[in-house]
């Protein structure tokens, strides 16, 4: 069987919480630790099952302690039944070796520290079942798209779990293979930075058209934004929904004729995620 991504969609209006069998500890609660906790929450998941470790919670994180979110506890935190570790990658060496006495044998890990391999991770847990996992900034409104891949102790059982965790921001697919990973990250990880250049390209563009600075943005960010939500909606492929804009001989198809040169968008994405690729590769060590 040759690697690739194996198709799970999951999204945020699917499968309770409320049924994990012990306490969920958040390690960090940043942008997309706060994502995944909002979401957590949203599906049941009991705000007295979770511990958030936190050095410096944010106002809405230490709001959450109102409804019974153990934020930082001293005293014991019962049984972990998974543990997400959404910490900056270069802070984990010195973070993970005193939170991994957290952990029990049935813990499930789940990482979404970018770059950090399932080897690294097994070094902090050595009998545990680790989950590598890479969400996207889209996951701050429920609509972003996650790619996980396990080690060998990850059953159905605790991929069931993870699965849950994860897509409580969105879809989940998983891989079967890690070497995948820096290209998922390069394709999706990254992706919404190119989406936003693009919005930024077309903004400047309208102005050297002659719009006005403000009119030119708000035509750009409608137009991607109503373009994405279209291209989510329906079931029929980027190249169609392309292909029905597109008159023969019309305005549009005289840009597609540039962007779809030899010197345009395509040749340029495949380069970009190669080098996205490289990099993560680089940076995984």
């Amino acid at each position: 069987m040759t690697s690739e991504i194996i198709m799970a969609k999951s999204t945020t209006r699917t499968n309770s919480l409320a049924s994990i069998p012990g306490t969920v500890v958040l390690i960090g609660a940043g942008k997309m630790g706060g994502a995944l906790l909002d979401g957590w929450l949203s599906r049941k998941l009991s705000p007295k099952k979770v511990v958030v470790i936190e050095p410096t919670p944010s106002k809405p994180i230490k709001a959450l302690a109102r409804r019974g979110v153990r934020i930082n506890p001293k005293g014991s935190i019962g049984k972990v039944a998974a543990m997400v570790l959404a910490v900056k990658p270069q802070t984990a060496p010195d973070a993970l070796p005193s939170l991994a006495t957290l952990a029990n044998p049935k813990t499930v890990v789940v990482s979404i520290m970018a770059g950090r391999t399932l080897g690294f991770l097994s070094t902090y847990f050595p009998d545990g079942a680790i989950v590598r996992a890479m969400p996207n900034t889209p996951a701050a409104i429920g609509r972003g798209i996650t790619v996980a891949v396990g080690n060998r102790r990850v059953t159905a059982p605790t991929r069931k779990l993870a699965h849950s965790l994860l897509a409580a921001t969105g879809s989940v697919e998983w891989a079967d293979n890690e070497s995948l990973m820096d290209a998922v990250t390069a394709v999706s990880g990254s992706g919404p930075a190119y989406v936003f250049l693009l919005a930024e390209a077309m903004a400047q563009a309208g102005i050297a058209a002659g719009l006005s600075p403000a009119l030119a943005e708000k035509l750009a960010r409608e137009t991607v934004a109503g373009s994405g939500e279209l291209l989510h909606r329906s079931d029929l492929p980027a190249a169609t929904l392309r292909q029905n804009v597109t008159s023969p001989g019309g305005t549009t198809a005289a840009a597609l004729a540039v962007l779809m040169g030899r010197d345009g968008v395509e040749p340029l994405m495949t380069k970009a995620v190669a080098a996205a690729t490289k990099r993560g590769k680089e940076l995984a060590g």
